[in-house]
């Protein structure tokens, strides 16, 4: 089986590194690799998928928008989320799924807090949009973005019921979803966001911890960071891809190597 990851840059992507560790645990005859695809030459990538010279593939930018309207099928949950990043091709059919999804609920998994625990979500683009979905029906939701109307937007385009806030209001007891690119480069969120939380689940990482993730680490409030999400992204699309149980364990050892 061969797989890839369609984006361009792709280079970075810690996709290759992962998946190929592990087929190697299971013994799968399968190969991870980066198929560079410039932003006007999806069409190129997509006819890999449907002559069958990839059985499946990871979607990242800028190609995003393009895998959801090329695909075929679409799962519902991706097709609630408006967004495919992993493709499987079987005979010439395209199959689109959102694994942002179950990386937003692995994650969440790894903070500890009971379900239906309050959330307070940061943002309203793609990455909110996935945590939306993947957020338990009847669990209270809050969103706050410096844009309300765009936020309150989001919510009505998923289906959720959630209250808006002004950007740096706080909501007590509730798990901080951030799905902003703050804190990427050093920025910081809004203190009280944070030290009101109850937890803090962190899309973003990088080379150190975020300021928000040292702020929680030091206040004792459990968190999960943007790696985890990666896990959890991979977990899903290794099982899509190859009908297996993901051996997560070596899907996490190889995520946070590659990281290093």
């Amino acid at each position: 089986m061969r797989f890839g990851i369609i984006g361009d840059p792709v280079e970075h992507s810690m996709s290759p590194a992962i998946h190929n560790a592990g087929f190697a645990a299971l013994g799968i005859d399968a190969v991870f690799e980066f198929v560079p695809t410039p932003v006007d030459r999806f069409a190129d990538a997509e006819r890999l998928l449907r002559d069958g010279t990839f059985d499946g593939a990871s979607i990242t930018m800028p190609h995003k928008g393009n895998a959801f309207a090329a695909v075929d099928v679409i799962d519902p949950l991706a097709e609630r989320a408006r967004a495919v990043n992993t493709i499987i091709a079987r005979d010439g059919v395209l199959t689109g799924y959102n694994t942002d999804i179950e990386g937003v609920r692995f994650a969440t998994e790894q903070i500890g807090l009971p379900t239906g625990t309050p959330v307070l979500l940061l943002g309203y683009g793609g990455a909110a949009a996935a945590a939306l979905v993947s957020t338990p029906r009847g669990t209270p939701i809050t969103i706050s973005g410096r844009r309300t109307g765009a936020a309150a937007r989001l919510a009505n385009e998923i289906d959720v019921q959630a209250a808006v806030v002004a950007w740096g209001e706080p909501v007590a007891g509730a798990i901080v979803v951030n799905a902003t690119p703050l804190g990427m480069h050093g920025e910081s969120l809004p203190e009280a966001v944070v030290t009101e939380a109850a937890g803090l689940f962190d899309m973003t990482y990088g080379d150190a911890p975020t300021d928000a993730i040292a702020t929680a680490a030091a206040l004792g409030i459990p968190y999960a960071d943007g790696l985890d999400m990666l896990v959890g992204q991979a977990v899903s699309a290794f099982e899509l891809f190859t009908g297996r149980a993901a051996p997560t364990n070596v899907l996490r050892t190889a995520a946070r190597i590659r990281h290093r």
